[in-house]
Order: structure tokens, then C-alpha cells, then sequence
């Protein structure tokens, strides 16, 4: 997952990036802001790192309220420029407006959404309808849009280079998909749903990080553990006692449907009330019930995208992503749903078999997948998760596993900083160094799950790279591993070590950014794109390279034996009918939600989610959806709206760079920097259909999706 924070070049953001970032305020009153706040200036730090040692969380608020007067004064001042618009006195100052602002809302965002408090949520809701209403103020300026038209109208006889022309083009294309051209009327009515639109999205993230914490599954006797290591347990119990809950123990809640400790919990009791702790948790009819919320978000998304002259909102969404219309994604879609709803199918049929086999009368369901799944991939892999373990320590795994594959690949190199302050105790900065010693720029990762921090795993920004402000990129990765008990070694699973390396693909994707303009630079990308840096780099964990090189087991120092690296890679594609078709339902879910047309009206959530789900054709009795619409976090609160597909469509085009990769020899310096030059620089400089042409030799292809997911075209097994 991607989360980006918001920052103040917000016009010149594709659509999609604006509706998952919080939007900046309407604040001509707001009060000048204290020379002893810590946003007055920027930050001293190196590469204007936060003070994070000095903010506290009421310094927020008026910092946000300040740094958006300032960039509406910013706006009036180039709107007021007596001679013709040019490039440098319009766009190019509208880049550079909002200093202020984004050095506030970059450092809030991070930390409401992994650190926060009583105070930051309350400043996140109560400025939510002032965000879109700056929003709206300039986007919808029509002082500000005639010069940027008039600017847009003479393109091609201005001289400029491709990248100003690349954000010309999108500044005046962006503007209209928010509205420039409506009527006044019209705008009126635009900012109305803007400001409903932010403050239904805003409760719908407080509401869900309440429910998963009410959620958490509290277990009285140990017993009902069984099957987690004693690392597991003790973990539970320290959740138990955070929560004032001594001699019992807490199971949190992650962000998605099923959760880790299914796949391990032998007493099938224990795993029913966490999977419905997970699958009801939004649905309780109490304070932090989401339903009727996210069906207001749908309805008002619906009617936005009539009064902006779409159909749906897919159809607005998708205008200006890679795949172009709802049409195209539904039919990418489609094509993956038969093969994986045949692959679901035999997966239910071996698991029911070994429920039998193992003395079970009972049928299969939800919550015996991951438990029965495991017994299947040791039966038939000899491969057991625990015994996995003790070779991926997670430290060991950043520094010799993440950092090294991006050594390897790019010649990076980091070196931990512990003089630049962090937002909580446990985040870790190191500073990135290319081969021959200059600095690309800092990266902080925040690895363990808290109460007070959001579900999933996301990437996102402190500081935006751009030559044009002098700044080099600031970058974070969060996650949501289980801290260990004290004195107990880190252990992660091999999933867990697949997402740092997808998180990490977002990092480089942010850190190699190498653009004049803010807006265009790094992860500035559409959603179908974006993710598509981060999926490719997954592939690295199991590189003959990297794996050995990180994989030592944490008692002896004993490198993984090849026996085991042989089980991981058969078993690779095990399963995947399941890990994939419940990404893919909830992808069709979304779709279907966004599909609905202003006179649809408003829906009944449970009656439309069960509808949508049966549509896909997919398993969803046994395989449900990755996430319920209740708590959708992805397209109700971050952006992914008519756009959760993107991480179907970005592992096609991983799978297609990184079969190009292994025409071409593999993990080498030569080709990481071709990667580098050609994808992961380019920010949003280019279209993305030619940008991946030009790497990959070609349109990307399902195939070697399928393959990956060891299925061919007709839902055939690869290797049966």
C-alpha cells in the first residue's frame, strides 16, 4: 500500500493523488503563525528532516491554518501579475508556492497515520472541510485558470522543455477535472460535495482505527494459543497489559480480512471469533459502524462525477490513469477471473481433503484456510512457516536483504543516523548514498504495530524531492509487524519480508526522483503505475544474490540451506488462487461500488457488497474479499477509489520488467541502472503506456502475470 501525505503543489497532482490526500484549507484568517512554532521556518535539520523533537501535536493546527493563508496570498499574487502569463511568473510560482503548508501537512500526515493522538484527530476532522475548500479556492480560481489556459493555449510556441511542458499540460488538465469550467453555480455545488466528501472520508478513517482496536480478540487461557510460538503469546500478553488487561491477551487486529495468526491457532473456536473479530469489526452498529458512511462517500462520489461530466466516478478516475476507462480495467480483470476461480476451486477441494484426512468432520471455512493451507504446503512442499522463521530476523533482513539488493542493483549504500529525531522511539533514519558518496536522500522505517497507528503497510514523503525548491527527498516506510517481547529475537515471515521489499520498491521509486518540478517528481504517478516499482522489486527477496545473503538463521548464523530455498521456490505458487483472488474480488468490489451512477442513489451496504461479490465469479464463500467494504481503508480513506485494480495491473507489468530483466542476466549493476533511468527517475515526466514500452520492448502482456501465479490461460495448473 501507498499512502501519500499531502502537500501544496496540489493542483499539478494527478486527480487520483488529490482525493487521497488530505486537502489544504481556506485560512485567510488564520492567525500569523509564532516564530517559536516549528514550521515557521524550515527545518534546520539535515535535508530539512522534521523537528520531530520540537513538534508537539498541537503545533499542527495553526502551522496548516498559517501555511494555508499564506498559499492562497501566494495564488492572489500571481493572479495579480499585471503582464502577460509565462511560465516562470504562473506555473513555475505556483510550484513554489506553499512552503509553509507542505512542510506541515507532510509531517501531520505521517504522523496521524502511524503515531496519533486524541489532538491529531481532532485537528485532522475538525480542518477536513477547510482542506477541500482550499482546494477548491484554487483549482476552481478563475483568475488563476484564464492564465493558466491562456498558457496552455500557446504550448507549443513557448520554447519549453519537455518536463515544463509535461506539467503545463497536466496543471491545465488538472484544473479542469476539478471543476475550472463549471458555472458558478456549478462550483458552488462542487465545493458543497468537496467539503462532505472530506469530512465522511476523514470519520470513515477515525471510525475504523476505533473498530479494529475495539476488535482486538481478548483470549482468557493460554490454551486457546495453542499453535503460536511462546514469542507470539508473550507478544499478546503485552498487548493485554497496554491495555490495562493484566493475566489475559490481546490479538490486534490487521488491516485485511484474515490475519496472521489463523494460519497457526489450533483451536478452530479461537480462529472463528478473530476471523469474525476481523470480518464484523465495522459492522457492530455502534459508534464506529462504517456502513452508512461509506454508502454517503459512494453516492456523493457519483454525483461529483455527473456535475464534472462523467458517468460514474470510474469513469472519472480512470481518465487519467494507465488504463484509460473502467472498460479496460474491468476486461484485464475479467481475463485473471476465470484461471484464479479455477485454481480457488481445487485449492478448496485439496483443503476440504485434508480436513477429512486429518480427522475433521466439518466443512471449510473462512477461517480454516490459512490453518489448513499450511498443513497442505508442509504435506506437499515439506515447507513448515516456523521453520522459515529463525532465517529472517527482520534488522538482518533490512540491512542485508533490502539495502543489500539495492546495492547490488543501483549501488546504494546506508548508513543509520541516529542524531536525526524521530515521532516515536522505535523509528529507524538512515541516510542513502550513491556508489560514489553523494547523497540521494533519508529514509525512516516504522515497523511495528501500534493501537494508535493505521493498519497495512505504505510509503510516503517528508520531504518532496525537486531541483527547482533544492530539496532532496525525505522518505518513509511504515509497516505493521508484531513487536516482539522484550529480550525475544524479531522474527518475521516470508510475507512480511516480501512487503519490506515492496515498501522499499515505492522508497526507491521516491528516492531516485530527479525532477525540477515537485508535482511530476518521484511517486507523483497514477495509481496503475505506482505500484508498479514496488511489486517488481518484491521479486529480489528470492534472487539467488540477495536470499542467501540475509537469510541466517538468527541462533547459529547458519546461512538458509538450499533445501529450504528449493521448498520456498516450489511452493511459490502455492495457494496463489486464494492470495490473489481475494485481491481481486475486492478489486472488482471497488470497481462496483464506483461504477454506480448518481441516480442509483443511495445503496444498502451489505445487500450491494454481497451483489458485487457474487458478480466476480470468484470463491468468495471460501475466499472472501482481502477487504470487507466496511473497512476498505484503501478506497474509502487513501486514494484507491476505482482504483484498487492497480495492484493486479501493476504485477502484470512487474511480471513483464522482470521476465525482460531475466532475458537479460539477472540482477546486474548494468540493468538496475537501465531500471533506474528509464522507470524509476522518471516521475511523471512521461505517459506511462510509452514509458513502459520503452523498457520492456513491448505492451505488457497477462501472460507472464499467469505464469507467476503458476496458471495458465485456461485456468490450468503449470505444473500440476
Amino acid at each position: 500500500m501507498r499512502l501519500l501525505a499531502a502537500t501544496a503543489t496540489i493542483l499539478l497532482m494527478s486527480t487520483t493523488a488529490l482525493a487521497q490526500t488530505a486537502r489544504p484549507a481556506v485560512a485567510s484568517a488564520a492567525a500569523p503563525l509564532p516564530a517559536s512554532n516549528p514550521f515557521a521556518k524550515a527545518s534546520a535539520l539535515p535535508f530539512q528532516a522534521p523537528p520531530f523533537d520540537r513538534i508537539k501535536s498541537s503545533d499542527y493546527a495553526p502551522a496548516l491554518l498559517a501555511g494555508m493563508a499564506e498559499q492562497r496570498a501566494e495564488i492572489r499574487a500571481i493572479t495579480r501579475v499585471r503582464s502577460a502569463p509565462t511560465f516562470d511568473n504562473t506555473i513555475a510560482a505556483l510550484e513554489r508556492s506553499g512552503r509553509l503548508l507542505e512542510r506541515a501537512s507532510m509531517a501531520f500526515y505521517g504522523v496521524v497515520s502511524a503515531n496519533t493522538d486524541d489532538t491529531l484527530q481532532k485537528t485532522q476532522a475538525d480542518l477536513a472541510p477547510a482542506f477541500a475548500a482550499h482546494q477548491d479556492a484554487i483549482a476552481l480560481d478563475p483568475a488563476l485558470f484564464a492564465r493558466v489556459k491562456t498558457l496552455y493555449d500557446q504550448r507549443n510556441a513557448l520554447g519549453l522543455n519537455a518536463e515544463q511542458l509535461q506539467v503545463l499540460t497536466l496543471t491545465y488538465e488538472n484544473m479542469v477535472r476539478a471543476g475550472a469550467k463549471l458555472s458558478p453555480a456549478d462550483k458552488a455545488t462542487l465545493s458543497k460535495y468537496n467539503a462532505q466528501l472530506s469530512t465522511l472520508e476523514t470519520a470513515f478513517q477515525q471510525k475504523l482505527l476505533a473498530a479494529a482496536k475495539a476488535g482486538a480478540l481478548v483470549i482468557d487461557d493460554t490454551a486457546k494459543l495453542a499453535g503460536l510460538s511462546d514469542a507470539e503469546i508473550a507478544a499478546a500478553a503485552d498487548a493485554a497489559k497496554a491495555r490495562g488487561l493484566a493475566g489475559k491477551y490481546v490479538l490486534t487486529l490487521q488491516n485485511t480480512t484474515q490475519q496472521p495468526e489463523l494460519a497457526t491457532l489450533k483451536d478452530r473456536g479461537t480462529r472463528e471469533a478473530l476471523f469474525q473479530a476481523s470480518w464484523t469489526r465495522a459492522v457492530k452498529g455502534d459508534a464506529n459502524d462504517t456502513r452508512d458512511t461509506i454508502a454517503q462517500i459512494a453516492l456523493l462520489r457519483a454525483q461529483k462525477a455527473k456535475l464534472l461530466g462523467f458517468a460514474t466516478w470510474a469513469d472519472y478516475v480512470l481518465q487519467d490513469q494507465m488504463a484509460k476507462t473502467p472498460k479496460t480495467a474491468l476486461a484485464f480483470m475479467q481475463q485473471l477471473g476465470t484461471p484464479v476461480a479455477a485454481e480457488q476451486h481445487r485449492e478448496a477441494a485439496e483443503l476440504q481433503a485434508q480436513i477429512q484426512a486429518t480427522g475433521g468432520n466439518f466443512q471449510l471455512k473462512p477461517w480454516d484456510w490459512d490453518f489448513y493451507s499450511e498443513q497442505v504446503r508442509k504435506a506437499k512442499y515439506d515447507l513448515n512457516q516456523d521453520e522459515l522463521k529463525p532465517y529472517f530476523e527482520i534488522n538482518k533482513v533490512l540491512t542485508d536483504g533490502v539495502f543489500y539488493a539495492a546495492n547490488q542493483l543501483y549501488g546504494l549504500t546506508f548508513t543509520r543516523r541516529t542524531d536525526i529525531p524521530v515521532y516515536q522511539p522505535d523509528v529507524m533514519v538512515y541516510e542513502v548514498r550513491e556508489e560514489n558518496g553523494t547523497t540521494v536522500g533519508l529514509m525512516y522505517f516504522d515497523y511495528w504495530k501500534r493501537d494508535n497507528k493505521q493498519g497495512g503497510a505504505w510509503m510516503s514523503n517528508f520531504v518532496n524531492q525537486s531541483k527547482l525548491l533544492g530539496t532532496k527527498p525525505v522518505i518513509y516506510n511504515v509497516g505493521n509487524f508484531t513487536k516482539p517481547a522484550a529480550g525475544q529475537p524479531a522474527l518475521i515471515s516470508f510475507d512480511d519480508v516480501t512487503t519490506m521489499f515492496h515498501e522499499f520498491g515505492h522508497a526507491l521509486h521516491g528516492l531516485f526522483a530527479n525532477q525540477t518540478y515537485p508535482s511530476v517528481s518521484g511517486t507523483n504517478t497514477a495509481r496503475d503505475f505506482v505500484e508498479f516499482p514496488s511489486q517488481f522489486n518484491e521479486h529480489w527477496a528470492l534472487d539467488p544474490k540477495v536470499l542467501p545473503h540475509y537469510a541466517v538463521n538468527y541462533k547459529d548464523g547458519s546461512v538458509i540451506p538450499q533445501v529450504l530455498v528449493d521448498k520456498i521456490k516450489r511452493a511459490g505458487t502455492f495457494n496463489s488462487g486464494y492470495s490473489f483472488g481475494e485481491a481481486l474480488a475486492a478489486a472488482e468490489m471497488d470497481m462496483s461500488w464506483h461504477s454506480l451512477t448518481a441516480a442509483d442513489g443511495k445503496q444498502d451496504a451489505d445487500a450491494f457488497e454481497t451483489k458485487a461479490l457474487t458478480a466476480t465469479g470468484l470463491d468468495v464463500t471460501d475466499v472472501p474479499p482481502r477487504y470487507r467494504s466496511s473497512y476498505f481503508l484503501h478506497i474509502w480513506g487513501n486514494g484507491y477509489s476505482a482504483g484498487y485494480y492497480a495492484y493486479s495491473w501493476t504485477k502484470m507489468l512487474s511480471a513483464n520488467a522482470f521476465n525482460w530483466f531475466e532475458q537479460h542476466g539477472g540482477m546486474t549493476r548494468a540493468n538496475g541502472q537501465r531500471f533506474r533511468e528509464m522507470i524509476l527517475s522518471k516521475g511523471h515526466t512521461e505517459d506511462y503506456a510509452p514509458m513502459f514500452r520503452a523498457f520492456n520492448g513491448a505492451d505488457p502482456q497477462v501472460a507472464p502475470l499467469l505464469k507467476d501465479l503458476g496458471l495458465n490461460a485456461d485456468g490450468s495448473r503449470i505444473n500440476p
